[in-house]
């Protein structure tokens, strides 16, 4: 029996900008995720490949393009549903807010000064809520750089990176983000879900380092290099040889960072040979690794889809990196919204 093929009408640009949009920035999982399918139904992803993406069941998937198709954004949305009147008013909402400023790293805290104030008890829960429907997530509190960099070059970089995605998105170039990025047995495992009262562990030991130099496109197409040992100049201009030597109709853009064996005399004298060869290299501004795509790759490896047991020796590791390496366009997927 043929089974029936199903993708979303075309969408147009303002319909596609909406969907990045929920997906960056609604509150709601179940939102984000019916806006991801959309996306990825557009991109001409199966029912069946988005339900292994978004690890559902294809008739969930089905009914999701179903109510897109009749209500569009509204279809995203769950329905409200009935509830006992909540035991603080708007006002007393908007301080809880406020209270989140001052301490936010201290749910107790807050659930204190607002019974110093208003003499009324509330649990964690209801103050969790109260943050998640004001766009605020418990997540880990990051390092910046911003105040190193010229804001200046940041921009020009960020509008030459739009335009150069576009470019990609048209067919006229090829994108790639290429950075280096090691793995060993000291996880990157910050939360999981855990049972009450135990306590998931990982081993934690010394070994040696993985190291992977990679190439990225806005749409998942991947190349990487593993090896052991230091990375130095000679290490990536190999590699960049390797990449330049790949036949292909488009010119390469190669976006990096400016890391120092990115900036060596040896790794500069060999830009023009690359650029003979279709291979174009771009250098981001100082102090912006947030411009560089793949570093998302990175973090989605290391904090997501390495397995804990990849920790138990450096061979589980090695096997485990390559699995995901290798899959990366396929199992492995990251929706860009941007």
């Amino acid at each position: 029996m043929k089974i029936a093929v199903k993708f979303v009408s075309p969408l147009g640009e303002e319909q596609a900008n909406e969907l990045k949009a929920i997906i960056k920035n609604s509150e709601k999982h179940r939102t984000r995720q019916r806006a991801h399918t959309i996306l990825l139904s557009s991109d001409g992803f199966s029912v069946d490949e988005i339900a292994k993406i978004c690890r559902v069941d294809r008739d969930t998937v089905s009914r999701w393009i179903d109510k897109w198709e009749q209500l569009g954004i509204e279809g995203l949305k769950d329905k409200a549903r009935p509830g006992n009147p909540g035991i603080l008013s708007q006002s007393e909402k908007q301080l809880v807010i406020e209270l989140c400023k001052e301490t936010p790293r201290s749910i107790p805290r807050i659930i204190a000064a607002l019974f110093e104030k208003t003499g009324k008890r509330v649990s964690d829960s209801t103050i969790k809520r109260i943050l998640k429907s004001a766009k605020l997530t418990w997540k880990r509190v990051r390092k910046s750089l911003k105040r190193k960099q010229n804001q200046e070059e940041f921009e020009a970089a960020q509008e030459e990176l739009k335009e150069l995605t576009k470019q990609h998105k048209e067919g006229e170039i090829e994108l790639w983000f290429f950075d280096e990025s090691g793995f060993d047995q000291q996880p990157s495992v910050p939360y999981a879900w855990q049972p009450i009262g135990d306590t998931i562990e990982v081993p934690s030991e010394k070994s040696t380092r993985l190291n992977v130099l990679g190439f990225l496109t806005p749409n998942n197409q991947f190349e990487s290099y593993c090896f052991e040992g230091t990375i130095n100049t000679d290490v990536v201009i190999a590699c960049f040889d390797k990449f330049a030597s790949i036949k292909t109709p488009l010119p390469r853009y190669v976006i990096i960072d400016n890391a120092s064996i990115h900036t060596s005399t040896e790794f500069i004298i060999n830009i023009e040979k690359w650029e003979k060869k279709g291979l174009i290299i771009r250098s981001l501004p100082a102090y912006c690794p947030e411009l560089n795509m793949i570093e998302i790759l990175w973090r989605f490896i290391k904090y997501y889809w390495l397995p804990f047991s990849a920790y138990l020796s450096f061979d589980n590791l090695v096997l485990s990196v390559e699995n995901i390496l290798k899959q990366i366009g396929s199992e492995f997927l990251i929706n860009f919204a941007s």
